[in-house]
């Protein structure tokens, strides 16, 4: 039986096992440029056919591609089709010892027949198999279970046109836009109107209609969306809504967590948005931790990045006033914190995991109370003082007392209460949450087996749960999205100038943990309990203000999901 001429030979393009191609195919520009293709289960080799020995061949791993799309040619006169792959391998910075993820495009003519519609079909065949490949070829790390964007994904982006520089909009554009198109995401692009839009918008949108809701803004819109989801009736469904974050603000903290935690080269910028955007295309899905966070007031927050007490978040407020000059604005904030220490009075008692590796804590003193039937409260019945411009170097440890003293609790005393920043903060109570079964409550004793700080002069306090503060803070270098921990630091009374500015300049690199310093505690722990005495001060969540008090917190394994590498 003789073969249609028509159609292509399969012969020519498929050799070997299944799921292997091979074909010959034209430069799209230049037609006697001829090339020899051929896609494995994890790359697309090209190589130029020529006479002469020693042709070289180029390799692009399938891990490094977004998509792949057929089409016909320009106009109707060619015969011919197209396949195009999109890359984004690593490659050198220009002028740089350094590498980040960088766009390759890679273009062929399929002109088997004269057949457009059958070229096409081929074309098409080529473009599916790639996209099926690279589907599978996501990188993962090991030891995290990953589930999938379903495909074609429906995406939500919700973008703050005034977070960072006030340049969301145009990164959007720039450098996100065209890669979505690439990979055949179709998205809605929403712009947020006012503070707490987005909490609002989530909390009633018919979420069956989107695959993923991607943050492109700093991390405080982020913040919006998660309390807006655990707002719903469905809260237990809503959460397991796959999150994405693109970096558009000024600390873009989770986004630069996310980066690292795909183990790839240090990015910052645009650099940092092309990675967080490459791996949005990519759909990979797993565990996000949150914290769950009570106040005084009986607000209940939902948390994925921090809580911070003193110096941290002194420095991310008061620097608002630079928000116009992007991230630096927090090395000004620093600076001009640094310029007038501050030290804050108050009681912190935690939850540890046993098996965490225990650092020199120095002067700092901790006292594991005793068993006893009841506990009272941490708390404390000594007047309240305000060290506004205390000494960077006047060593004021107190000794307190321990946790099964018997003390008044101050858990409702809070009388200057702040005004929270954000309207997500008044939730007052929840249709449903997870029971906060490690937490005691407020006007409670703590908890048996918790520790209690016999410290109560403090710089700073704060809570992480990914590994960076900012885009250039490696603050808890141990951390991971899913490790099921709060990476607990402060900082006593004491501490030079000079010595808190190292920490920070060595919190770049990761390395504050190894400069020895005796005021710096660092504990993993799984529930903490913070006590203010100073009559002001300013607790943040995430970066957002919230009423300043008395607060406790959990962290809750899992409980979303992440668009992550």
């Amino acid at each position: 039986m003789e073969k249609d001429a028509s159609e292509p030979d399969p012969s020519r393009h498929r050799n070997g096992p299944v799921g292997v191609l091979y074909g010959e195919f034209t430069d799209m520009l230049n037609d006697r440029v001829r090339y020899s293709v051929s896609l494995t289960e994890s790359a697309l080799s090209i190589q130029k056919i020529s006479a002469s020995p020693g042709r070289t061949k180029v390799v692009f791993h399938l891990a490094d591609c977004v998509g792949c799309r057929a089409h016909g040619g320009p106009d109707g006169a060619d015969a011919g089709a197209y396949f195009t792959a999109y890359f984004y391998p690593f490659k050198r910075r220009w002028m740089s010892a350094g590498v980040a993820r960088q766009r390759v495009e890679q273009c062929f003519r399929v002109a088997l027949v004269q057949d457009p519609v059958a070229n096409l079909r081929e074309a098409e065949m080529w473009a599916r198999a790639i996209r099926e490949a690279s589907a599978l070829q996501a990188p993962r790390r090991d030891g995290v279970v990953y589930s999938e964007v379903r495909r074609p994904c429906r995406v939500m982006i919700l973008v703050n046109p005034h977070s960072g520089r006030g340049q969301a909009l145009q990164l959007f554009s720039g450098h996100v836009q065209g890669m979505l198109t690439e990979a055949a995401v179709p998205y809605k692009l929403v712009i947020t109107e006012h503070q707490n839009h987005a909490r609002e918008l989530v909390r009633k949108a018919d979420l069956s209609q989107w695959d993923a809701l991607v943050i492109m803004s700093g991390d405080g819109l982020l913040f919006e969306v998660i309390n807006g989801l655990m707002d719903r009736e469905d809260w237990e469904q809503a959460i397991q809504t796959p999150l994405g974050i693109l970096p558009g603000g000024s600390g873009n903290a989770l986004a630069a967590s996310v980066h690292h935690y795909s183990q790839s080269p240090p990015a910052w910028n645009e650099e940092l948005l092309l990675s967080c955007g490459f791996m949005l295309c990519k759909g990979l899905v797993g565990p996000l931790d949150l914290v769950s966070i009570h106040l005084a007031s009986q607000q209940h927050l939902f948390s994925f990045l921090s809580l911070a007490w003193g110096f941290v978040a002194d420095v991310d407020i008061e620097s608002e006033k630079y928000r116009h000059v992007g991230a630096i604005r927090f090395l000004m904030g620093t600076l001009v914190r640094l310029a007038t220490l501050r030290v804050y009075q108050g009681r912190l008692a935690y939850l540890p995991v046993k098996e965490a590796p225990r650092y020199p804590k120095g002067n700092a003193k901790a006292v594991h109370p005793p068993a006893a039937p009841q506990r009272p409260s941490l708390c404390s019945s000594l007047p309240c003082q305000q060290l506004p411009n205390a000494s960077p170097n006047q060593n004021s440890h107190r000794n307190h007392t321990s946790a099964n003293s018997n003390h008044n609790s101050i858990a409702n005393s809070s009388n200057n209460a702040i005004t929270t920043k954000r309207a997500e903060a008044q939730s007052g109570g929840r249709s449903g949450a997870p029971p906060d079964s490690l937490l005691a409550g407020l006007d409670q004793p703590v908890p048996e087996g918790w520790t209690v700080v016999r410290e109560e002069d403090f710089v700073l306090v704060l809570a992480i749960y990914q590994s960076h503060l900012a885009e250039d803070l490696w603050t808890a270098p141990g951390a991971s999205a899913d490790d099921g921990f709060i990476h607990l630091f402060y900082v006593t009374a004491g501490i030079s100038r000079p010595a808190l500015l190292r920490l920070f300049l060595a919190m770049e690199k990761g390395a504050h943990l190894a400069c020895g310093c005796p005021h710096l505690v660092y504990e993993k722990v799984r529930a903490l309990r913070l006590e203010p005495i100073s009559p002001q001060g300013m607790i943040t969540v995430d970066g957002e203000m919230v009423e300043y008090g008395p607060v406790e917190a959990q962290i809750h394994p899992g409980l979303a999901r992440l668009v992550c590498g």
